[in-house]
């Protein structure tokens, strides 16, 4: 038995590199169209602000649909394979959309570039090409490939519009996504084993109880309404720069500029939030300042104004974008982030269907100024719903791996001497994949005695 710690192999390396390179592609792809299809939708036969707002977020119904059923696939044919089944899809999609001269075409499009929901099987093979003591720090560069290639989307999607037309936005995320396909086979290294980790991947046994856990639903909720109001605001966003005078060509520059301001000024909050533990009240006024742009979106979003609302509701977005994952990681029993997190995952597509859906409703009834209303009201509620949050617990996940010959009584026993150890707060010990889960308090907890009860299980299996 012995803790899980080291430096990344070079086929780690490689395996993050290439991996993270293909889920940034895959979102840059699906998030370049957010901020050019409503204003570039009247090129479009039949465009309503309803159906534009279906096409923007319908993604997020076939992938909060296909998800879990792709990562159970890629359990049993393998990883690359239900990969590459979902990139080609998504190229597929691409062209569909990037063909056609009707919003029918385009909202097709979308449903089938959200049909290659690879997300999970992505996940489960960056698990298998990494060892446990170094997966954390995978996910994390999987998280902030997403987060830069948002970014990016937000500059490069305007640009490609103007300059080329709609069409090539399209025709740019399904060469992304030809490219992903080379990434896959040449870059990635063949994976050794096939296996679920509990860290990664969904176990429907434990569904229940993630389910039924008030802290985690509220997180889960948290990021349903994060991604339905971002993606509501988008049907309205763009015009709103068109009224105050800011050319659709130059778009991507006022994005550009205002994402850069709402990471330098979300990073050191994401600091407080961390080290002085206050993730619940910061997010609790992250929440806050979202609904205070809308407001200030749907009543006083005239001129320079706009600026100052879009800058604040990008800080207060990045910050729980960095946040939540955190609180759930330290919320999610030993052994079940797994699951957790699918759950997550999902709420977040779900998010982004229904908040398309509402935002071009709201705007064919009653305008522009009614999705920032609409959706600010909405907050309001998110908030409410907030306040019952506990505070997080500063715990952190501890992976020890055991050896083959631990099994039956002696796992038992295991367990209880891992529970004893003070500060080691929940403890699950998988046998089939032999390892122990822990979460631990790491202010409280006794190193010596867990490194002493980890040798003692080393010295047995010598």
């Amino acid at each position: 038995m012995r803790k899980l710690s080291g430096l990344l192999l070079a086929s780690e390396r490689r395996a993050i590199t290439g991996l993270a390179g293909l889920y940034a592609t895959r979102m840059l792809g699906l998030f370049m169209v957010l901020p050019v299809l409503a204003l570039y939708a009247d090129e479009l036969a039949g465009a309503t602000p309803l159906l534009v707002g279906l096409a923007l977020g319908v993604y997020g119904l076939t992938q909060a649909l296909l998800q879990i059923p792709f990562g159970l696939l890629s359990d049993r044919l393998g990883r690359k394979p239900v990969i590459a089944a979902g990139l080609l899809l998504f190229v597929i999609g691409s062209v569909v959309a990037a063909n056609a001269d009707t919003i029918g075409g385009v909202i097709l499009g979308r449903c089938l570039q959200g049909s290659g929901a690879v997300a999970a099987a992505i996940m489960a093979l960056l698990a298998d090409q990494t060892r446990e003591q170094v997966r954390t720090a995978a996910m994390a560069t999987i998280g902030l490939s997403i987060g830069v290639a948002f970014a990016v989307a937000m500059v490069l999607g305007p640009w490609l519009a103007a300059t080329f037309g709609l069409s090539s936005v399209f025709w740019f995320t399904a060469l992304l996504a030809a490219l992903g396909l080379v990434v896959l086979w040449k870059l990635v290294p063949p994976a050794p084993r096939r296996l679920r980790h509990r860290d990664v991947g969904m176990d429907r046994r434990q569904l229940s109880a993630i389910l039924t856990r008030a802290d985690l639903w509220r997180l889960d909720l948290s990021i349903f309404a994060l991604h339905l109001v971002l993606m509501a605001i988008f049907v309205a966003v763009p015009f709103s720069l068109v009224e105050a005078g800011i050319e659709a060509e130059r778009h991507g520059l006022t994005y550009l500029g205002i994402m850069a301001l709402a990471f330098v000024g979300m990073v050191p909050l994401v600091v407080i939030a961390e080290k002085r533990q206050r993730m619940r009240g910061m997010s609790l006024t992250a929440i806050a300042a979202i609904g205070a742009s809308l407001l200030g979106l749907a009543v006083f979003g005239g001129g320079w104004a706009l600026f100052a609302w879009l800058l604040l509701f990008f800080v207060a977005f990045n910050l729980l974008e960095a946040m939540l994952p955190s609180m759930l990681s330290k919320l999610a029993p030993a052994g079940a982030k797994g699951t957790a997190m699918g759950v997550y995952s999902t709420s977040q597509f779900l998010g982004a269907f229904f908040g398309g859906v509402l935002g071009g409703f709201l705007a064919q009834q009653w305008g522009l100024s009614a999705v920032f209303a609409g959706s600010a009201t909405l907050v309001g509620v998110w908030w409410l719903l907030m306040l019952g949050m506990p505070a997080v617990p500063h715990l952190s996940s501890e992976v020890v791996a055991l050896d083959d010959d631990e099994h039956g009584d002696a796992l038992d026993t295991l367990m209880a001497s891992f529970a004893e150890v003070a500060g080691v707060e929940d403890v699950m010990v998988v046998p089939e994949e032999r390892v122990a889960y822990l979460k631990v308090d790491r202010r409280r907890l006794d190193e010596d005695a867990l490194a002493r009860l980890i040798r003692s299980g080393r010295d047995r299996g010598g």
